[in-house]
Protein backbone atom coordinates (compact mmCIF):
# COMPACT_ATOMS: atom_id res chain seq x y z
CA UNK A 1 0.00 0.00 0.00
CA UNK A 2 1.45 3.16 -1.20
CA UNK A 3 0.54 6.00 1.52
CA UNK A 4 1.17 9.85 0.38
CA UNK A 5 4.49 11.37 -0.42
CA UNK A 6 6.60 13.76 -0.39
CA UNK A 7 4.99 16.37 -2.86
CA UNK A 8 1.39 16.25 -1.78
CA UNK A 9 -0.02 19.56 -0.88
CA UNK A 10 -2.57 18.49 2.09
CA UNK A 11 -5.28 20.68 3.33
CA UNK A 12 -7.96 21.23 6.42
CA UNK A 13 -11.12 19.21 5.79
CA UNK A 14 -13.25 21.03 7.59
CA UNK A 15 -11.15 24.38 6.60
CA UNK A 16 -11.86 23.20 2.71
CA UNK A 17 -15.73 21.94 3.58
CA UNK A 18 -17.60 24.32 5.88
CA UNK A 19 -19.25 22.16 7.85
CA UNK A 20 -17.71 18.78 6.85
CA UNK A 21 -14.64 17.01 8.84
CA UNK A 22 -12.63 14.12 8.28
CA UNK A 23 -14.88 11.60 10.02
CA UNK A 24 -18.03 12.74 8.12
CA UNK A 25 -16.56 12.68 4.45
CA UNK A 26 -17.03 8.96 3.86
CA UNK A 27 -20.82 9.38 4.44
CA UNK A 28 -20.97 10.87 1.09
CA UNK A 29 -19.78 7.90 -0.64
CA UNK A 30 -21.61 4.73 -1.77
CA UNK A 31 -21.17 1.14 -1.30
CA UNK A 32 -22.88 0.52 -5.09
CA UNK A 33 -24.44 2.04 -8.00
CA UNK A 34 -27.97 2.02 -6.58
CA UNK A 35 -26.43 4.08 -3.63
CA UNK A 36 -24.35 6.22 -5.75
CA UNK A 37 -27.26 7.47 -7.98
CA UNK A 38 -29.72 7.63 -4.77
CA UNK A 39 -27.63 9.95 -3.05
CA UNK A 40 -26.76 11.91 -6.01
CA UNK A 41 -30.08 12.46 -6.67
CA UNK A 42 -30.91 13.12 -3.28
CA UNK A 43 -28.04 15.80 -2.76
CA UNK A 44 -29.37 17.47 -5.70
CA UNK A 45 -32.82 17.35 -5.19
CA UNK A 46 -31.63 19.15 -1.50
CA UNK A 47 -29.76 21.92 -3.56
CA UNK A 48 -32.50 22.76 -5.87
CA UNK A 49 -30.14 22.12 -9.10
CA UNK A 50 -32.00 21.68 -12.40
CA UNK A 51 -31.84 17.69 -13.00
CA UNK A 52 -32.19 15.36 -16.18
CA UNK A 53 -32.10 11.46 -16.47
CA UNK A 54 -31.08 9.95 -18.95
CA UNK A 55 -32.02 5.61 -18.86
CA UNK A 56 -28.99 3.52 -20.20
CA UNK A 57 -30.80 0.73 -22.61
CA UNK A 58 -29.44 -2.40 -20.67
CA UNK A 59 -30.21 -3.34 -16.94
CA UNK A 60 -27.86 -3.95 -14.13
CA UNK A 61 -27.08 -7.12 -12.32
CA UNK A 62 -30.26 -6.72 -10.49
CA UNK A 63 -32.31 -5.70 -12.72
CA UNK A 64 -32.75 -2.58 -12.17
CA UNK A 65 -33.32 0.86 -14.91
CA UNK A 66 -29.31 2.36 -15.24
CA UNK A 67 -28.87 6.16 -15.71
CA UNK A 68 -26.54 9.10 -16.47
CA UNK A 69 -27.97 11.69 -14.31
CA UNK A 70 -27.04 15.32 -14.74
CA UNK A 71 -27.48 18.69 -11.74
CA UNK A 72 -27.04 21.88 -12.92
CA UNK A 73 -26.42 24.70 -10.05
CA UNK A 74 -25.79 28.08 -10.63
CA UNK A 75 -27.35 30.73 -13.49
CA UNK A 76 -28.94 29.39 -16.71
CA UNK A 77 -27.34 32.57 -18.14
CA UNK A 78 -23.73 31.85 -16.76
CA UNK A 79 -20.69 32.96 -18.22
CA UNK A 80 -18.56 29.90 -17.14
CA UNK A 81 -19.80 26.59 -15.95
CA UNK A 82 -17.55 23.73 -14.15
CA UNK A 83 -18.12 20.35 -15.50
CA UNK A 84 -17.58 17.53 -13.29
CA UNK A 85 -17.89 13.67 -14.87
CA UNK A 86 -18.06 10.20 -12.65
CA UNK A 87 -17.58 6.85 -13.87
CA UNK A 88 -16.21 6.97 -16.97
CA UNK A 89 -14.69 3.98 -16.02
CA UNK A 90 -17.16 2.54 -14.29
CA UNK A 91 -15.97 1.52 -11.18
CA UNK A 92 -13.90 4.01 -10.48
CA UNK A 93 -17.22 6.11 -10.20
CA UNK A 94 -17.21 5.42 -6.34
CA UNK A 95 -14.52 8.25 -5.93
CA UNK A 96 -16.50 11.07 -8.21
CA UNK A 97 -19.89 10.14 -6.89
CA UNK A 98 -18.42 10.97 -3.09
CA UNK A 99 -17.06 14.16 -4.60
CA UNK A 100 -19.89 15.19 -6.65
CA UNK A 101 -22.31 14.37 -4.00
CA UNK A 102 -20.18 16.00 -1.03
CA UNK A 103 -20.15 19.38 -3.66
CA UNK A 104 -23.66 19.27 -3.09
CA UNK A 105 -24.61 18.44 0.26
CA UNK A 106 -22.06 20.33 2.15
CA UNK A 107 -23.62 23.67 0.75
CA UNK A 108 -20.36 24.54 -1.35
CA UNK A 109 -22.60 25.25 -4.26
CA UNK A 110 -24.03 28.00 -2.75
CA UNK A 111 -20.49 29.56 -3.01
CA UNK A 112 -20.13 29.88 -6.73
CA UNK A 113 -18.90 33.14 -7.81
CA UNK A 114 -21.34 35.66 -10.24
CA UNK A 115 -21.99 34.00 -13.58
CA UNK A 116 -20.52 30.93 -12.84
CA UNK A 117 -22.25 27.22 -12.60
CA UNK A 118 -21.76 24.08 -12.14
CA UNK A 119 -22.85 21.01 -14.63
CA UNK A 120 -22.13 17.32 -12.85
CA UNK A 121 -22.74 14.45 -14.88
CA UNK A 122 -23.48 11.62 -12.97
CA UNK A 123 -22.40 7.91 -14.18
CA UNK A 124 -21.16 8.28 -17.62
CA UNK A 125 -20.54 4.52 -17.65
CA UNK A 126 -23.43 3.08 -16.07
CA UNK A 127 -23.01 0.32 -17.36
CA UNK A 128 -19.51 -0.55 -15.80
CA UNK A 129 -20.58 1.35 -13.08
CA UNK A 130 -23.13 -1.29 -11.37
CA UNK A 131 -21.45 -4.36 -12.91
CA UNK A 132 -18.09 -3.38 -11.30
CA UNK A 133 -16.58 -3.13 -14.50
CA UNK A 134 -13.93 -0.20 -15.64
CA UNK A 135 -15.50 -0.58 -19.04
CA UNK A 136 -18.87 -0.04 -20.90
CA UNK A 137 -21.54 -2.59 -22.17
CA UNK A 138 -19.03 -3.86 -24.69
CA UNK A 139 -15.71 -4.07 -23.23
CA UNK A 140 -15.07 -0.47 -24.86
CA UNK A 141 -12.61 1.95 -22.31
CA UNK A 142 -14.58 4.65 -22.65
CA UNK A 143 -11.60 6.72 -22.42
CA UNK A 144 -9.62 5.12 -26.11
CA UNK A 145 -13.54 5.47 -28.00
CA UNK A 146 -13.12 9.06 -28.24
CA UNK A 147 -11.80 9.01 -31.93
CA UNK A 148 -13.23 9.12 -35.52
CA UNK A 149 -14.41 5.84 -35.83
CA UNK A 150 -14.89 6.13 -40.08
CA UNK A 151 -10.53 6.58 -40.19
CA UNK A 152 -8.33 3.48 -39.66
CA UNK A 153 -7.90 2.92 -36.09
CA UNK A 154 -4.36 3.53 -34.31
CA UNK A 155 -2.15 0.48 -34.62
CA UNK A 156 -0.44 -1.33 -31.54
CA UNK A 157 1.69 -4.15 -32.64
CA UNK A 158 2.96 -4.23 -28.82
CA UNK A 159 -0.57 -5.01 -27.66
CA UNK A 160 -1.10 -7.84 -30.78
CA UNK A 161 1.90 -9.22 -29.71
CA UNK A 162 0.77 -9.80 -25.96
CA UNK A 163 -2.58 -10.57 -26.26
CA UNK A 164 -2.45 -14.10 -25.18
CA UNK A 165 -0.22 -12.95 -22.42
CA UNK A 166 -2.49 -10.32 -21.15
CA UNK A 167 -5.71 -12.54 -20.94
CA UNK A 168 -4.32 -16.30 -20.84
CA UNK A 169 -7.30 -18.78 -21.10
CA UNK A 170 -6.92 -19.60 -17.48
CA UNK A 171 -6.79 -17.54 -14.82
CA UNK A 172 -5.29 -19.20 -11.87
CA UNK A 173 -1.66 -19.13 -9.54
CA UNK A 174 0.01 -20.78 -12.07
CA UNK A 175 -0.88 -18.43 -15.33
CA UNK A 176 -1.03 -15.45 -13.38
CA UNK A 177 2.84 -16.05 -12.51
CA UNK A 178 3.83 -17.22 -15.83
CA UNK A 179 2.16 -14.41 -17.45
CA UNK A 180 3.66 -11.43 -15.26
CA UNK A 181 7.05 -12.76 -15.70
CA UNK A 182 6.18 -13.05 -19.41
CA UNK A 183 5.23 -9.21 -19.44
CA UNK A 184 8.29 -8.54 -17.59
CA UNK A 185 10.64 -10.02 -19.75
CA UNK A 186 8.86 -7.76 -22.34
CA UNK A 187 9.12 -4.39 -20.20
CA UNK A 188 13.20 -5.43 -19.88
CA UNK A 189 13.39 -6.51 -23.48
CA UNK A 190 11.21 -3.45 -25.17
CA UNK A 191 11.73 -0.62 -22.21
CA UNK A 192 9.19 1.16 -20.15
CA UNK A 193 8.05 3.66 -22.67
CA UNK A 194 7.19 0.37 -24.59
CA UNK A 195 5.67 -1.57 -22.72
CA UNK A 196 2.80 0.88 -21.56
CA UNK A 197 2.67 2.14 -24.82
CA UNK A 198 1.82 -1.81 -25.45
CA UNK A 199 -0.47 -2.02 -22.94
CA UNK A 200 -2.01 0.70 -21.86
CA UNK A 201 -2.28 3.29 -25.22
CA UNK A 202 -5.61 1.38 -26.41
CA UNK A 203 -5.76 -1.28 -28.99
CA UNK A 204 -8.41 -1.94 -31.78
CA UNK A 205 -8.05 -5.27 -32.61
CA UNK A 206 -9.16 -7.62 -29.86
CA UNK A 207 -13.06 -6.75 -28.79
CA UNK A 208 -12.23 -9.28 -26.17
CA UNK A 209 -9.18 -7.61 -24.84
CA UNK A 210 -7.98 -5.09 -22.01
CA UNK A 211 -7.86 -0.67 -22.65
CA UNK A 212 -9.98 -1.85 -25.97
CA UNK A 213 -11.17 1.39 -27.95
CA UNK A 214 -14.14 0.20 -30.01
CA UNK A 215 -15.01 0.26 -33.62
CA UNK A 216 -17.48 2.61 -33.02
CA UNK A 217 -18.66 5.76 -30.47
CA UNK A 218 -20.66 3.98 -27.54
CA UNK A 219 -23.58 5.16 -25.93
CA UNK A 220 -21.89 6.71 -23.18
CA UNK A 221 -19.76 8.47 -26.01
CA UNK A 222 -22.58 10.01 -27.55
CA UNK A 223 -24.57 10.55 -24.24
CA UNK A 224 -21.77 12.72 -23.02
CA UNK A 225 -20.69 14.87 -25.81
CA UNK A 226 -24.77 15.25 -26.46
CA UNK A 227 -25.53 16.67 -22.98
CA UNK A 228 -22.22 19.25 -23.56
CA UNK A 229 -23.53 20.70 -26.51
CA UNK A 230 -27.08 20.58 -24.85
CA UNK A 231 -25.71 22.81 -21.89
CA UNK A 232 -22.74 24.70 -22.92
CA UNK A 233 -22.67 25.13 -26.16
CA UNK A 234 -23.35 29.48 -25.99
CA UNK A 235 -21.15 29.52 -22.80
CA UNK A 236 -17.90 31.49 -23.71
CA UNK A 237 -15.42 29.53 -20.82
CA UNK A 238 -16.00 26.05 -19.60
CA UNK A 239 -14.01 24.01 -17.24
CA UNK A 240 -13.81 19.86 -16.34
CA UNK A 241 -12.71 18.06 -14.08
CA UNK A 242 -13.03 14.27 -14.71
CA UNK A 243 -12.24 11.91 -11.85
CA UNK A 244 -10.59 8.81 -12.39
CA UNK A 245 -8.34 6.27 -9.91
CA UNK A 246 -5.76 3.77 -10.39
CA UNK A 247 -2.60 5.52 -11.07
CA UNK A 248 -0.18 7.02 -8.56
CA UNK A 249 0.62 7.24 -4.89
CA UNK A 250 -2.10 6.50 -2.13
CA UNK A 251 -4.87 9.31 -2.12
CA UNK A 252 -2.96 11.60 -4.27
CA UNK A 253 -4.80 13.46 -7.65
CA UNK A 254 -2.49 14.29 -10.11
CA UNK A 255 -4.22 16.51 -12.51
CA UNK A 256 -3.40 15.01 -15.99
CA UNK A 257 -3.59 17.29 -19.06
CA UNK A 258 -3.55 15.37 -22.23
CA UNK A 259 -3.98 18.00 -25.42
CA UNK A 260 -1.15 19.18 -26.64
CA UNK A 261 1.27 21.78 -24.22
CA UNK A 262 1.91 23.94 -26.56
CA UNK A 263 -1.13 26.42 -26.37
CA UNK A 264 -2.19 28.94 -24.03
CA UNK A 265 -5.05 26.73 -22.86
CA UNK A 266 -2.56 24.69 -21.14
CA UNK A 267 -0.89 27.54 -19.67
CA UNK A 268 -3.82 29.25 -18.01
CA UNK A 269 -4.70 25.64 -16.35
CA UNK A 270 -1.47 26.09 -14.73
CA UNK A 271 -2.06 29.41 -14.01
CA UNK A 272 -5.21 28.33 -12.49
CA UNK A 273 -3.78 25.36 -10.72
CA UNK A 274 -0.12 25.40 -10.75
CA UNK A 275 2.93 23.25 -12.22
CA UNK A 276 0.74 20.35 -10.55
CA UNK A 277 -0.94 20.44 -13.95
CA UNK A 278 1.14 17.27 -15.45
CA UNK A 279 1.05 16.76 -19.12
CA UNK A 280 0.99 13.63 -21.44
CA UNK A 281 2.60 15.43 -23.90
CA UNK A 282 5.68 16.80 -22.46
CA UNK A 283 5.96 13.41 -20.34
CA UNK A 284 5.37 15.30 -17.08
CA UNK A 285 2.37 12.94 -16.30
CA UNK A 286 2.29 9.74 -14.50
CA UNK A 287 -0.43 8.70 -17.51
CA UNK A 288 0.84 7.25 -20.51
CA UNK A 289 -0.80 9.36 -23.49
CA UNK A 290 -2.89 7.36 -25.08
CA UNK A 291 -5.28 7.33 -28.01
CA UNK A 292 -9.15 8.08 -28.08
CA UNK A 293 -8.93 9.94 -24.99
CA UNK A 294 -12.40 12.19 -24.51
CA UNK A 295 -10.43 15.73 -23.57
CA UNK A 296 -9.80 16.60 -27.19
CA UNK A 297 -13.94 14.98 -27.67
CA UNK A 298 -15.10 17.64 -25.03
CA UNK A 299 -12.96 20.90 -27.01
CA UNK A 300 -14.28 19.92 -30.70
CA UNK A 301 -18.23 19.75 -29.18
CA UNK A 302 -17.76 23.24 -27.90
CA UNK A 303 -16.26 25.30 -30.70
CA UNK A 304 -17.62 28.27 -29.44
CA UNK A 305 -16.15 27.35 -25.85
CA UNK A 306 -12.62 28.14 -24.33
CA UNK A 307 -13.12 24.52 -22.75
CA UNK A 308 -10.26 23.98 -20.15
CA UNK A 309 -10.05 20.07 -19.13
CA UNK A 310 -8.26 17.76 -16.78
CA UNK A 311 -8.65 14.63 -15.27
CA UNK A 312 -8.13 13.98 -11.88
CA UNK A 313 -6.80 10.90 -10.99
CA UNK A 314 -6.02 9.33 -7.59
CA UNK A 315 -3.71 6.20 -6.50
CA UNK A 316 -4.93 3.41 -4.95
CA UNK A 317 -2.48 1.00 -4.90
CA UNK A 318 0.83 -0.56 -6.23
CA UNK A 319 0.77 -0.35 -9.99
CA UNK A 320 0.92 -4.30 -10.37
CA UNK A 321 -2.33 -5.29 -8.15
CA UNK A 322 -3.78 -2.42 -10.34
CA UNK A 323 -3.26 -4.40 -13.71
CA UNK A 324 -3.64 -7.88 -12.29
CA UNK A 325 -7.31 -6.92 -11.21
CA UNK A 326 -8.46 -5.44 -14.84
CA UNK A 327 -6.85 -8.61 -16.52
CA UNK A 328 -8.53 -10.86 -13.88
CA UNK A 329 -11.88 -9.17 -14.59
CA UNK A 330 -11.33 -8.77 -18.20
CA UNK A 331 -10.35 -12.72 -17.86
CA UNK A 332 -13.60 -13.40 -15.77
CA UNK A 333 -15.82 -11.36 -18.50
CA UNK A 334 -14.10 -13.44 -21.43
CA UNK A 335 -13.86 -16.93 -20.24
CA UNK A 336 -14.83 -17.46 -16.84
CA UNK A 337 -18.49 -17.66 -14.40
CA UNK A 338 -19.85 -14.56 -12.84
CA UNK A 339 -21.83 -16.11 -10.26
CA UNK A 340 -18.82 -18.56 -9.07
CA UNK A 341 -17.17 -18.24 -5.87
CA UNK A 342 -13.93 -17.17 -8.29
CA UNK A 343 -15.70 -14.29 -10.31
CA UNK A 344 -17.10 -13.17 -6.97
CA UNK A 345 -13.62 -12.88 -5.57
CA UNK A 346 -12.30 -11.07 -8.85
CA UNK A 347 -15.53 -8.55 -8.75
CA UNK A 348 -14.29 -7.82 -5.37
CA UNK A 349 -10.53 -7.32 -6.43
CA UNK A 350 -11.38 -4.73 -8.43
CA UNK A 351 -13.56 -3.01 -7.14
CA UNK A 352 -10.48 -2.53 -4.03
CA UNK A 353 -8.27 -2.15 -6.36
CA UNK A 354 -10.02 0.93 -7.79
CA UNK A 355 -11.82 2.05 -4.60
CA UNK A 356 -9.90 1.76 -1.30
CA UNK A 357 -12.82 1.63 1.10
CA UNK A 358 -11.07 3.21 3.50
CA UNK A 359 -11.60 6.35 5.40
CA UNK A 360 -8.08 8.11 4.82
CA UNK A 361 -8.37 7.31 1.16
CA UNK A 362 -11.72 9.51 1.10
CA UNK A 363 -10.62 12.16 3.13
CA UNK A 364 -7.57 12.52 0.74
CA UNK A 365 -9.56 12.37 -2.45
CA UNK A 366 -12.59 15.33 -0.80
CA UNK A 367 -9.61 17.56 0.51
CA UNK A 368 -8.04 17.63 -3.35
CA UNK A 369 -11.45 17.18 -5.23
CA UNK A 370 -12.53 21.38 -2.77
CA UNK A 371 -8.83 22.30 -3.98
CA UNK A 372 -8.93 21.91 -7.71
CA UNK A 373 -12.97 22.53 -7.60
CA UNK A 374 -12.46 26.00 -6.47
CA UNK A 375 -9.01 26.72 -8.43
CA UNK A 376 -10.76 26.01 -11.32
CA UNK A 377 -13.62 27.54 -10.66
CA UNK A 378 -11.80 30.71 -9.18
CA UNK A 379 -10.05 30.37 -12.57
CA UNK A 380 -13.25 30.53 -14.90
CA UNK A 381 -14.39 33.70 -12.76
CA UNK A 382 -11.65 35.30 -13.96
CA UNK A 383 -11.54 34.14 -17.69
Amino acid sequence: MRRPTRGVKRLDSAACAGQNTPMSVSRHFPADYREARAKFLAAAASAGALTEAIQHPLRGPHGEKLFTDVAWTGPRDARAALVTISATHGVEGYCGTGCQVAWLEEGLHRDLPKGVAVLAIHAINPHGYAWTRRVTEDNVDLNRNFIDHARPHPVNAGYASLAEVVTPPAWNPTTIAGTTRALDAYRAQQGEAAYKAAIFSGQFVDPHGIFFGGYAATWSNRTLLAVLRRYLSNIPHVGVIDYHTGLGPYGHGELIYGLPADTGLFRRMQDWLGNEVKSTDLGTSAAQPINGMNQAAMVQALPRSQVHVVALEYGTWEPPAVLNSLRADNWLHKHGELDSEQGRAIKAEIRHALYPDADDWRNLVWERAVQINRGMINGLARA
